[in-house]
């Protein structure tokens, strides 16, 4: 439920630089009131779906090398599945959303090229910090072009919560799958680009 934000960043600094076709690093901001994030978790009851919000997201990107850096932010107290009782146990006992109240992806690699005329995908390297604890991670974005400056971003990827260190929500009766599935749609635009 946490990464779904970050690989949205990712995703508009590859395509950032396929726009600015320059050799020096372009900006690419995140739209929160346009990005999406869902997750679902398996029990043996039901599926569970909710959603996040993303805070903020702004990704610099070096087409010469790859690099990349900024920051992608989700708010981890929007965490909302629409039912009262189990968002207030899973704020309190598997998030802790109050003492962290962010899940943060910060981008460092890019590999593979943007398409400036149509769909194109690209692989992100970074660190995924959720729960007080930084996680190497590698997504897999879907890179589609828009009018002007503008980048839609998807991307769908597994969480192991529970191997991460947080707490399952399983009790006798209700068995909850140890992993959680997160699916991102975003957009963003090309900022600017220097040197």
């Amino acid at each position: 439920m946490q990464c779904i934000v970050a690989v949205l960043a990712s995703f508009l600094l590859s395509a950032s630089a396929a726009h600015a076709q320059a050799t020096g690093p372009t900006v690419f901001n995140l739209d929160p009131a346009q990005s999406t994030i869902k997750f679902t978790l398996d029990t043996t009851l039901h599926t569970v779906e909710g959603t996040f919000k993303l805070k903020s997201g702004q990704v610099s990107f070096d087409p010469a090398t790859g690099k990349a850096s900024g920051q992608i932010t989700v708010d981890a107290t929007s965490a909302d599945t629409g039912n009262k009782g189990r968002d207030k146990k899973m704020h309190q006992e598997i998030l802790e959303s109050q003492k962290y109240p962010e899940i943060i992806l910060i981008p460092q690699q890019v590999k593979g090229s943007v398409n400036p005329q149509g769909a194109s995908q690209v692989e992100v390297w970074g660190v995924f910090r959720i729960h007080g604890q930084d996680h190497d991670t590698t997504l897999t974005l879907s890179v589609q072009p828009l009018a002007g400056d503008q980048i839609q971003v998807s991307t769908h990827f597994s969480v192991p919560y529970v191997q991460w260190g947080m707490k399952s929500p399983s009790t006798f009766l209700l068995r909850a799958s140890d992993t959680v599935e997160i699916e991102v749609h975003t957009s963003g635009h090309f900022v600017s680009a220097h040197r």
